[in-house]
């Protein structure tokens, strides 16, 4: 697919962080984006921005978490524009904690959110796509699914599970003309779930921007790339491909260099101060 004039992009997560910047990419190269999430007003602000530049990007409310009544939403964006040509799985949450602190309730939101909704509605939409033989699935993943994060796990395990779905799905489709792509972007500036106003995330991770991984949205599409790696910086790029390959054969000593890096503190600070802010609107209560 080198072209995504005309083509219609279905994205979730379109009401803010991430989805806007990606929503703004696609309707630059004359897609049309169906801008869904279960803010109506972020939507609206969303579309009002990318159609008052002469872009085209529809608003449809909904709560993708509602795994089962998915059918519904795809039934609607047919009704409304026609057939998907691209869906762009970019809706996700993060709940940032130590492992033993997690109730089974939020573990179910993070899966439902990050894993199951985009496996739903790729099965939904694959088989108009292959019969058509043409189409694109992006999925946004994360870095956290290829290397484990402490004080992050099950945000891990849901980006790792999206990794490996997506790789095992690309074999299926060898040859029907529809491709699946994972975009991994490890640390976000200005925008996103890791931005904390009161800790920084450490640089020798590697931080990339929101238009980087909206450009990296664009090359999956266009080209087809099965996964990509989201770093601004080349050397940290390099960097954590050597840490990733070191992984596979010493896990131990990876967790060592996150530690020297910082990210372990990292994490382990904002699990604290989301701890914090929970008792103390447990206690205004």
């Amino acid at each position: 697919m080198t072209t995504l004039t005309g083509k219609t992009v279905l994205l979730t997560g379109a009401s803010r962080g991430l989805g806007v910047h990606i929503t703004r990419a696609l309707a630059k190269e004359q897609a049309t984006v169906v801008c869904v999430s279960r803010s109506r007003s972020g939507l609206e602000q969303t579309c009002h921005a990318v159609n008052a530049t002469g872009g085209r990007a529809v608003a449809i409310p909904f709560d993708i978490t509602k795994v089962g009544e998915l059918s519904a939403l795809t039934q609607q964006v047919h009704s409304t524009v026609g057939p998907v040509d691209i869906l762009v799985n970019n809706a996700g949450i993060e709940i940032i904690s130590a492992f033993a602190n997690y109730s089974l309730a939020e573990i179910h939101s993070v899966f439902n959110t990050n894993l199951l909704a985009t496996m739903e509605l790729t099965r939904l939409l694959l088989p108009n796509m292959m019969e058509r033989g043409s189409g694109r699935i992006v999925n946004i993943a994360s870095l956290a699914g290829k290397k484990g994060i402490a004080f992050n796990s099950i945000y891990s395990a849901s980006k790792a599970s999206l990794i490996m779905w997506t790789d095992a799905v690309r074999q299926e489709l060898a040859g029907s003309g529809v491709n699946i792509s994972a975009v991994c972007p490890g640390y976000v500036s200005h925008t996103g779930m890791t931005v904390d106003p009161r800790v920084s995330a450490p640089k020798l991770a590697g931080v990339t921007t929101p238009k980087g991984i909206a450009n990296a949205v664009i090359r999956a599409i266009k080209s087809n790339q099965a996964e990509i790696l989201v770093n601004q910086n080349p050397i940290t790029e390099g960097l954590t491909k050597l840490m990733l390959a070191m992984g596979q054969i010493s896990p131990t000593a990876v967790d060592k260099l996150y530690q020297w890096l910082g990210i372990v503190n990292f994490n382990q600070v904002r699990a604290g101060n989301r701890a914090n802010l929970k008792y103390a609107a447990v206690g205004r209560y």
